[in-house]
């Protein structure tokens, strides 16, 4: 049987609306996504009490471009900067300024490198010096969410499935999960289908994933509630309750076999990792 048809037998109302990238395709995927990853892996080792958030943009300008290629968020959209930078209670999208990096801090880096026409994608929160207990089960909470989203996806299931594992599992340990942002396919684009909501409704139960889909997975998790508001600049969505938030993403390639995680660091923490 075809794959669109086994696809059809297990889901008579599947929608697929994205492309599918075969073994040469996810060559260039890998290559662009490993870079992404040694892109995060020099960051890290700048992050500490201190530091400016554009200090840490320029790293990631100067390395990117030092190895020829493109950072893709800067100008995309209008957005100014080459890094995502979100202290605290911002949510996603913070634009990288003179705000120093203070002890206690947490910190999302989200990064997005263009190699050769190809979309490398992923994001990170770190612990800045020492942190409270409450931030560090954030941090905790998102980087097992994220892990729970991607053991739930089976070739040619459903973005259901992982939005409805994720969460579960923030909900049962007390945090919110962000609904009005979600993971997303890339691969010769930024952005393209499909959408991955991390919040389950209804009409993601049609979509489906199958073997060659490129997507991310990043569940924004919140200590307190899952509202979010954006800030005048058009970019910065922070907790409307002014909690904390933690966020994790990887890009993902789904194998015959199963989901293959392309944005792995060398040096960042891996599944079952303790903050």
């Amino acid at each position: 049987m075809k794959l669109s048809q086994l696809r059809k037998a297990v889901l008579p109302n599947a929608r697929r609306e994205y492309p599918l990238y075969g073994p040469e395709e996810l060559q260039k995927l890998r290559r662009a996504t490993r870079f992404n990853a040694r892109l995060m892996d020099e960051l890290r080792t700048h992050v500490a009490p201190g530091i400016r958030t554009s200090e840490l943009d320029e790293i990631a300008f100067v390395f990117t471009r030092d190895h020829g290629h493109t950072p893709a968020c800067l100008g995309y959209k209008g957005y100014p900067k080459s890094i995502c930078t979100s202290i605290n209670d911002v949510v996603c999208h913070g634009i990288p300024d003179e705000t120093e990096l203070q002890d206690g801090d947490i910190v999302n880096l989200d990064v997005t490198t263009i190699v050769d026409g190809w979309y490398g994608d992923q994001s990170e929160t770190f612990l800045v010096g020492e942190v409270s207990e409450e931030a560090r089960a954030v941090t905790q909470v998102a980087f097992d969410a994220l892990y729970v989203g991607i053991r739930a996806i089976e070739p040619n299931g459903t973005v259901y499935d992982i939005a409805s594992a994720i969460t579960r599992y923030a909900e049962e340990r007390g945090f919110g999960v962000v609904r009005n942002y979600q993971g997303h396919g890339i691969g010769q684009a930024f952005h393209q289908e499909p959408g991955v909501p991390h919040y389950p409704h209804e009409s993601t139960r049609r979509n489906v994933i199958v073997p060659g889909c490129s997507f991310t997975i990043e569940p924004m998790i919140n200590a307190g509630r899952p509202e979010t508001v954006i800030e005048r600049d058009g970019w910065t969505v922070r907790t409307k309750d002014r909690s904390l938030s933690a966020q994790f993403e990887h890009q993902i390639y789904m194998t015959e076999a199963g989901p293959e995680i392309l944005t792995m660091t060398e040096n960042g923490p891996q599944e079952g990792h303790q903050f």
